[in-house]
């Protein structure tokens, strides 16, 4: 460590017998083993809460200004709004003066409280990831919020948070708890070792985040948002009915078409443009031979750890209409890092973020340490009922879509010819898509992966180390037992916690489950004669 780092971090002085460490919530002080220097949150996160909150004062107050409020009613959202300002800037003094850190040779601890204490801890060869995130409040005083966890998805103690440190102490932070001396290790004799920067972003590759449907989706319900927040002022400008009377001038046809190709050029722009801000500065690099550490962001920067040990194989995410541009990103399948956390979807198991096929395998093949992409070549195809089973699946899909025109026409609002093209546009869809889900059906068996691929709207190729495999979970269908097919999923600790083998010939989808890992199947299946 630097000098500078030390001063942040003082090395604490060992007692002569130390107790063990546990990682439960205690009241009360410190042990007599712990003699590091405490430290406090930076006071400056005070300031930051006052901005937070008061920064949605301006434009509230414009929107009543041009919505022509009256002065009493400006005042008092002001003086409401700098009421809870006040009261919020107390809040957040009193949890800077309470709250306390502090690290050991033993553990990272954090104290809260005055009249009820809460001593919280989690040991140091416990501490599995050390993340930074500095959104741009917290840039502006040069502060980082800091989540310290145990690699663990549920827990008491599974994760600390600190909100907010100097950027630089969170950055020594980080080395000091990731990087000691007692967690480094060297890789195998066989182990393809890649150091320092594995991959950054190509300016190139934010192309494809426009065509990534969730963020347009995110996009269109920001301006459907925006629109219902400020109806009143667009109704008193008259917007809504320039807009109609302009519409009106036009065939209906035309208004729907032009329509659907704003909308999609503007979901697009905007899926464009939250792509650079949250992938801008993208790299991956490898840091002393043990961590994954992740940076990316624009406006909001973020840097996410992943010790190696904790990763179980990659899968590679391949969303339709990025898959028809060539593209895919890379994911980690890892202990402690679920898709969703406090009902938010996570971008934390991301390794790549959408880009070139060619380089998402490349990608996982350095990640893994692999020679090669594990999760390329071909895939064992499985039964051809299985495309039958989709294309049905597909075809149910689109009744409710043909059945609407039905009606109407039945009613005499439409021709009936329009029904027959819906239907017949419907059916071509259905089966096109059934039939891309059963192509994208596949599974291989090799030396040290079980590679598994499926989906059609996202189709995911999951690499699953044998060796992290648990357990199995077999379920099959009435549709199922009659035509000898099974779906077969491999349980793990890690990423999604089940990878499935949907639709696979039973004797071909048992046979595989164990080889994969011998001795945990065999116990629960029967051997058959072929006289039997």
């Amino acid at each position: 460590m630097t000098p500078a780092d030390h001063d942040d971090f003082p090395t604490p002085h060992r007692s002569a017998a130390p107790q063990q460490p546990t990682a439960a919530t205690r009241s009360g002080g410190p042990g007599n083993d712990l003699t590091a220097t405490w430290h406090r949150l930076d006071a400056r996160t005070v300031f930051v809460t006052v901005i937070l909150v008061l920064a949605p004062l301006i434009p509230t107050l414009a929107v009543m200004l041009v919505s022509r409020a009256s002065a009493g009613a400006l005042l008092t959202t002001s003086g409401i709004w700098v009421a809870i300002a006040v009261l919020l800037c107390g809040g957040a003094a009193y949890d800077w003066y309470v709250t306390s850190y502090r690290v050991t040779d033993e553990r990272f601890e954090l104290r809260k409280g005055v009249l009820s204490r809460s001593h919280r801890w989690i040991p140091r060869d416990r501490i599995r990831a050390v993340d930074l995130t500095s959104d741009p409040v917290h840039r502006v005083f040069r502060l980082a919020v800091v989540k310290i966890g145990t690699g663990q998805s549920s827990g008491e103690n599974a994760e600390l948070k600190l909100d907010a440190i100097p950027v630089h102490r969170a950055e020594a932070l980080r080395r000091e708890l990731l990087h000691a001396p007692q967690r480094q290790s060297a890789a195998g004799p066989t182990a393809q070792v890649t150091e320092g920067v594995l991959a950054s972003l190509n300016p190139a590759w934010l192309g494809y985040g426009a065509l990534t449907v969730s963020l347009a989706a995110i996009v269109w319900g920001a301006i459907g948002s925006a629109f219902g927040s400020f109806r009143e002022v667009l109704v008193e400008f008259g917007v809504f009915q320039a807009i109609l009377d302009q519409l009106g001038q036009f065939p209906l046809w035309m208004t729907i078409s032009g329509g659907a190709l704003v909308a999609l050029a503007t979901g697009m722009a905007g899926a464009l443009l939250l792509s650079v801000e949250m992938w801008w500065g993208f790299r991956l690099t490898r840091e002393h031979d043990t961590t994954l550490r992740v940076r990316r962001g624009l406006l909001t920067t973020r840097s996410v750890s992943l010790e190696e040990g904790r990763l179980r194989g990659v899968e590679i995410s391949e969303p339709l209409v990025l898959r028809w541009a060539g593209g895919a990103r890379t994911n980690a399948v890892a202990t402690g890092l679920g898709t969703e956390k406090d009902g938010k979807r996570t971008e934390n198991k991301t390794l790549l973020p959408p880009a070139p096929l060619a380089e998402a395998q490349r990608v996982s093949a350095v990640v893994l340490r692999e020679a090669e992409p594990p999760a390329t070549g071909d895939l064992r195809a499985h039964p051809r009922v299985a495309r039958r089973r989709r294309v049905t699946w597909a075809l149910f899909a689109v009744l409710p879509f043909v059945a609407a025109p039905a009606v109407f026409a039945a009613l005499g609002w439409i021709p009936m010819w329009t029904v027959l093209a819906v239907a017949a546009v419907g059916a071509a869809v259905a089966f096109a898509a059934g039939s891309d889900a059963y192509r994208s059906l596949g599974h291989r068996l090799g030396d040290r992966y079980l590679v598994m691929r499926r989906g059609t709207g996202v189709r995911r190729t999951v690499a699953l180390q044998r060796g992290g495999i648990i357990g199995w979970r077999v379920r099959q269908s009435l549709f199922q037992r009659r035509s000898d097919l099974v779906t077969v999923a491999a349980i793990t600790a890690a990423g999604s916690g089940a990878y499935k083998m949907p639709d696979v010939h039973t004797s071909d989808g048992l046979g595989v489950a164990a080889e994969a890992v011998p001795g945990l199947l065999e116990p629960f299946l029967e051997r058959r004669t072929s006289g039997g």
